[in-house]
């Protein structure tokens, strides 16, 4: 048993019941976590820990730095191409290259396509079932339901009783066959959720339909990339030729058919966000609305390197600023810079990595990448099974970044809090809107709700981070159009160039260069840095925001956003830790970073010679 007092303020006391999460599932890649309870079963003590290796910067040493988009790609298969558009960033900063207008807004649309696809996903194939019942909406009366649909979102023309009745009789044949399939293992009698039966059906169709919707959402990435998962990039531009006359032979794919594609699936984004993705978290949220636990770091300090330039290379122009907020005080905005080397800093003191020095941070361009998986004294267990870990000493394979020594929560939330704070029309509309129809349908929902006025309390919250995804969906949306608009408009004043091939001879490179890329992925600030010598890459390291968010405890003691995050939060029933899963899913976890494979006693499992 012990307590320490962290110095992010956080009081960590590992006595009491011990609950152990091993996989913690639906999210991407492999995780545990270990929480503490007291005797109300609340979450006293939190430890995260990634369980596989990320080795993609080991690979890439000695490689061609124009090949490492296609490798660094495969780090994800659902966050797909914000890590190749990293690393073609990073490549082009070391060798100042610049890449033409359409080549940018092509890029744009591609990363904010991805943006829409993944958030969606993430809502309701992997987080909604945190606050859906889908076996009380067997219960649902379908008329009822399709009262509340038009409440919550009266332009959706999907809403009539019949068509939710439909959707119920599936249901119940799921239920009745015995095979509850992608509903199955639920914990669905746990007091813990909340939704009305009619709420939990509309929820449900909802489901279904953003199945339908996600796989052609990603036909953008098709005609742009030539495919989806992992669309093609290129250092110096983008791969797909533009002949606005052609009919798509290959080399030169994109006419205007296909751009009157990419607009009608714009379109059909942008809907699916205004009628169904934004109002349902809404109106779920409102069932939720004394359940503001979650927020950890997010309401103190958060992080971002900022996005979506309205100006290419003019970092003055993004449309979602970044920057730091440290200790609370949205009023101060730091600036951030990832390459000062003082500024990111990864530490592996409670990592299984190895640094000449643990007590120190290094930054990604000095970045060591050496495996060493030990166990402390104090762990139940053994390597190979492990029962409780031991926190005090190595326990994750996620290393700990640290902006000026200070644990950040990254992601869309972070992105949020720091647009709002900078005074970005959209966001504060969107913001002050949300929480208006929020409070709105609390009223409805309790005539005695007194309405919800502390945006820290709100979006410091589970709520709020799940919110924030679905507002920057919506605002991805808008940035889309204006990004096609500008890429026909150029198009139709005679440019069509789409790539800046310069500088790529190796023999125009300098012999020692070094750059970084950043992307704002799905899950938060993204980042990979890049040394080059002699034509070859000397060292690549990527800092993924799940790195900063899921870091184990820093050599200071400080806790990451994951742990933070599940302080205080009371449980119905530890037995059945859905609201650990709640704000952990909230954050979509994304621990796929490795391409090895190994055996439980650690045996190389095969062998692959490229000739």
């Amino acid at each position: 048993m012990s307590v320490l007092n962290t110095p992010n303020h956080y009081k960590m006391d590992n006595s009491g019941r011990r609950v152990v999460i091993d996989p913690v599932t639906r999210i991407e890649g492999h995780m545990r976590c270990e929480v503490n309870v007291d005797e109300n079963n609340v979450i006293q003590n939190a430890v995260s820990t990634g369980t596989m290796w990320r080795g993609l910067e080991v690979i890439l040493r000695g490689r061609d730095p124009r090949d490492a988009w296609a490798f660094v790609e495969r780090i994800c298969g659902v966050c797909t191409g914000c890590h190749a558009l990293a690393s073609v960033r990073a490549v082009e900063d070391a060798l100042d290259i610049k890449i033409p207008h359409n080549a940018t807004l092509i890029r744009e649309i591609m990363a904010k396509t991805l943006q829409i696809h993944d958030h969606i996903v993430h809502f309701y194939h992997l987080h909604a079932l945190d606050w859906v019942n889908p076996v009380n909406a067997l219960k649902a009366d379908p008329q009822a339901t399709s009262e509340l649909q038009k409440l919550v979102s009266p332009h959706h023309p999907m809403s009539s009783p019949g068509y939710f009745k439909d959707i119920q009789i599936r249901i119940q044949k799921f239920v009745d066959s015995g095979q509850l399939g992608i509903f199955k293992n639920g914990y669905w009698s746990n007091p813990a959720y909340k939704l009305s039966p009619e709420a939990d059906l509309m929820a449900v169709t909802h489901y279904l339909e953003a199945l339908d919707f996600q796989k052609e959402i990603v036909k953008i990435h098709a005609i742009f990339g030539g495919k989806n998962p992992h669309p093609n990039y290129m250092v110096g531009g983008v791969p797909c030729a533009i002949n606005i006359d052609g009919d798509m032979a290959a080399g030169a794919p994109i006419n205007m058919e296909r751009l009157n594609f990419v607009k009608s699936l714009i379109e059909q984004g942008r809907t699916f966000n205004t009628n169904v993705y934004v109002p349902d978290v809404i109106a779920i949220a409102a069932f939720y609305r004394d359940w503001l636990y979650g927020g950890g770091l997010s309401a103190t300090n958060v992080m971002d390197y900022g996005a979506y330039p309205k100006t290419p290379y003019d970092k003055s122009t993004d449309q979602l600023p970044g920057g730091a907020i440290i200790n609370g005080d949205w009023g101060k905005i730091h600036p951030v810079d990832p390459r000062d080397p003082e500024q990111v800093q990864e530490f592996v003191t409670h990592s299984w990595y190895k640094y000449p020095d643990e007590t120190k941070g290094l930054h990604p361009w000095d970045g060591i990448t050496e495996p060493n998986y030990e166990l402390g004294s104090k762990t139940k267990g053994s390597r190979t099974n492990i029962i409780e870990i031991d926190e005090s000493a190595k326990y994750s394979w996620i290393k700990s970044p640290r902006w000026r020594g200070h644990a950040v929560e990254v992601g869309p939330l972070a992105r949020y809090i720091l647009a709002y704070a900078q005074g970005v029309e959209y966001v504060k509309t969107q913001v002050h809107t949300s929480l208006n129809r929020f409070n709105a349908v609390c009223r409805l929902l309790d005539p005695n709700h007194k309405d919800i006025t502390d945006l820290k309390a709100f979006l410091g919250s589970t709520i709020g981070r799940t919110l924030a995804r679905a507002l920057e969906s919506e605002y991805c949306g808008d940035m889309m159009l204006d990004d096609f608009n500008q890429l026909i408009s150029n198009i139709k004043n005679g440019d069509s160039s789409t790539a800046n091939t310069d500088k790529w001879d190796p023999s125009s490179w300098p012999e020692h260069a070094k750059g970084v890329g950043t992307v704002a992925a799905p899950r938060g600030a993204l980042a990979h840095w890049i040394v080059i010598e002699k034509g070859k890459i000397k060292n690549y390291q990527c800092v993924v925001p799940t790195t900063w968010n899921g870091s184990p405890r820093d050599p200071k003691g400080n806790i990451g956003a994951f742990e933070a995050s599940l302080m205080g939060t009371p449980m119905e029933r530890p037995d059945e830790p859905v609201e650990v899963l709640r704000t952990l899913h909230s954050f979509d976890p994304c621990l796929a970073c490795s391409t090895h494979v190994m055996s439980e006693e650690g045996e190389e499992m095969a062998t692959v010679k490229v000739r």
